[in-house]
């Protein structure tokens, strides 16, 4: 007897008609025709059935700010970050605990269970930590939160900067990051990095750096942050963040950079729907598309997972807490349309995402947590094509949410009464 039986799954790796068997919050079970009982059972009917939604990138302290206290009215990265500076001075901390709890009902319904939030230490007061380790506590139930110690006005450029960020660590904040190229100069950018990098060795946290998000060519921050990864002995455990300027660089230098990059074992975390709104700003054309050279660093091996980063902030008027939007955007960006191509896009949204925040217990197999979503598409190609509604979201083998099915109705003669969200008119390959 189990508590839950999921019957007649389609799984990303492609196997079909499966049935998963949970047993005390773990899958039991994970075959064909379970031939066994539940205290409740779910058919899946053919659907895509997917470990959870993973965001390796965000700012919860800054979610769903939109208009506040005013519009970023030239949609720029600079106005952002402009606008979240006058923003931060005046928040509250009950306000910050609001707006994330709002996104986290929202990331629940959107199967997202596990998110890395940068949170900002530029302020001294630190508000904005408080706030998110309350939330991280309030939320571990149905979602894991971890926190990044974020000095988005510079480790060295602000003021107190370097004592903000030692006490948000001492607060509880996970992961040690940074933000070299919003240093005043290349130089004090270098100083933050191998800083950092000592700051986590010494302390055994992990590092994850905003680095040169930018179009300059010349910005190298990461060249650096592989060396000190290898210096300290953090392979595996440094993850670089966005690194738009490598669009722009010349292909010989990258030659060089990527296998540096994969000797280090840096995970990378582009984030698709930023990227191509943010870059490029000062081109008239050609146009840079700004998004990182995705494809080359999967085919050298290095663990690629996307981030959304902003949903309505100072940053992104746009955005909806889907992990699959993001992929969406990646697929047409990275010019990622083949079918091999695809399964790695989802890939990059959740096992390799769990790989990045170093998940355990995360997947599809047997022992692993009953940590579970049900959508309405058949494989993870029409998942990324429809980013359809999540028909259950299971947590720990509880269902916490559901979404009833997309279905069109149809008054024309003669045609059918309604339309299935995608599957009804899908081509029939012979």
């Amino acid at each position: 007897m189990f508590d839950l039986i999921v019957r007649n799954a389609n799984l990303p790796d492609g196997r079909s008609g499966i049935d998963i068997a949970i047993a005390r919050g773990k899958i039991a079970a994970i075959e064909k025709g379970i031939a066994a009982s539940a205290g409740e059972e779910i058919d899946a009917t053919d659907r895509l059935v997917s470990p959870p939604f993973i965001d390796p990138h965000f700012h919860m302290d800054a979610t769903l700010s939109l208009g506040i206290p005013r519009m970023n009215v030239s949609g720029t990265l600079l106005e952002g970050i402009a606008l979240w500076g006058e923003l931060r001075p005046i928040v509250t901390k009950e306000e910050l605990v609001e707006r994330a709890l709002r996104y986290c009902d929202l990331a629940v319904t959107q199967g997202l269970l596990f998110i890395r939030s940068h949170v900002d230490t530029s302020d001294p007061k630190l508000v904005t930590v408080e706030a998110l380790l309350e939330v991280k506590d309030r939320i571990k139930p149905y979602i894991e939160l971890q926190l990044v110690a974020f000095p988005q006005d510079g480790y060295y450029r602000a003021k107190d900067g370097v004592t903000a960020l030692n006490r948000a660590l001492d607060m509880g904040v996970d992961i040690v990051g940074g933000i070299p190229h919003f240093e005043r100069t290349m130089e004090d950018g270098r100083l933050s990095v191998e800083a950092l990098c000592r700051l986590a060795a010494d302390r055994g946290l992990p590092v994850d750096m905003h680095c040169d998000e930018t179009d300059d060519p010349m910005s190298r921050h990461i060249e650096t942050l592989a060396a000190e990864t290898i210096r300290h002995g953090l392979q595996g455990r440094v993850a670089g963040s966005h690194l738009t300027s490598m669009h722009s660089m010349d292909n010989y230098y990258v030659s060089k950079l990527i296998p540096l990059m994969a000797e280090a074992q840096i995970n990378v975390i582009p984030n698709p729907l930023i990227n191509i709104m943010l870059q490029g700003r000062h081109d008239t054309y050609p146009k840079r598309r700004g998004m990182t050279r995705v494809r080359e660093m999967m085919v050298a091996g290095l663990n690629v997972s996307f981030g959304h980063d902003c949903v309505m902030d100072p940053w992104y008027s746009m955005g909806s807490g889907d992990m699959l939007e993001v992929g969406h955007m990646a697929i047409h960006v990275a010019q990622m349309a083949g079918i091999e191509d695809k399964r790695q896009i989802f890939d990059a949204l959740t096992v390799n995402s769990a790989k990045t925040l170093g998940l355990q217990g995360y997947g599809l197999e047997k022992g692993c947590k009953a940590d579970i979503v049900i959508l309405q598409a058949a494989d993870p190609m029409e998942a990324l094509r429809l980013k359809p509604n999540r028909l259950a979201v299971i947590k720990g083998g509880k269902v916490i949410a559901r979404t009833a099915p997309r279905i069109g109705e149809l008054f024309l003669d003669g045609r059918p009464k309604s339309i299935d969200g995608g599957r009804d008119y899908v081509p029939k390959i012979q």
